[in-house]
Order: structure tokens, then sequence, then C-alpha cells
């Protein structure tokens, strides 16, 4: 069964995304990042200028090529259907992911407008009907306690 993770009162969800996948790719992980178009391609320009030292290799799901899709530790999609990794999915949007399941690990990004916690509190009841355990992480900076 999927591993769900809720990462939540993430101040900036975009470079909160940046700094996940650094540590994702470090590790190993293959990821899918999900979200709309808007959020995945203000991603895509972040992981490129996030950090002067870095770079996070992705692409973008739509627009790849099949080798690429495969030679790429993220895959940005708006879909996780046709996603050529089943390891981790990332999850910037407000829907429950198609296709989560699938996956080893879940990790949904929630924000700290009220909007997004709305319906960051409308997945968290649709897994935890369908009896996945989920886990809690406060995203929130140490010093805004």
């Amino acid at each position: 069964m999927t591993e769900v993770t809720f990462h939540f009162n993430a101040p900036e969800k975009t470079g909160y995304a940046c700094r996940l996948l650094r540590k994702a790719v470090a590790a190993g992980a293959k990821v899918v990042v999900t979200g709309d178009s808007r959020q995945l391609s203000e991603l895509d320009v972040a992981l490129w200028t996030f950090s002067a030292q870095e770079f996070v290799p992705h692409c973008l799901g739509a627009a790849a090529t099949p080798a690429v899709l495969a030679a790429s530790p993220v895959v940005l999609a708006e879909s996780a259907r046709s996603a050529p990794h089943q390891q981790v999915l990332v999850n910037l949007g407000g829907a429950v992911p198609e296709g989560f399941e699938r996956f080893e690990r879940l990790i949904e990004v929630v924000g700290v407008d009220d909007e997004d916690r709305q319906q960051g509190r409308r997945r968290w009841k649709h897994y935890a009907d369908r009896g996945y355990a989920i886990t809690r992480h406060d995203a929130a900076p140490k010093d805004a306690h």
C-alpha cells in the first residue's frame, strides 16, 4: 500500500518542492511531480534557478521523448497515470492525483493559504477513508512557531 505523507504549512510551495526534490534526487529516488500546468511551469523554471551551485535533473513529461523520460530522475507531469517512475509521487495540485496508488510513496505538499489547506483536508479525508496510514510533517520554518 502506498505510504502517504503530508508536508503541511509549506510557506512557499515551489521553493519547498525544489528543496524536497533536491533531497530526493541526492538519495537516488525517482520522482514524479503532479500539479496544474502553471505550477509545473513555475517549478520547471525554479529547478533551473533556485541554487547557483546545484542542478536538479528533470523534464516536463508532456514535452519529453521516451528516452528523456526514462533517464530523468524527476518528471513533471499533470497526470501520474503514464509516468515512467513509480517510486515517489509529489503532489502540488489541489486534487487527489489519478494513479497515486501505483507509487510506493506519495508526498502531498500543502501551503499556508486557506484554499490550499481546504483542498489538503479533502485529500487527507480521501486517503484516510480508504485506509491509508498518513504521516504528518510540519514544513513551517522552525522559528515560525
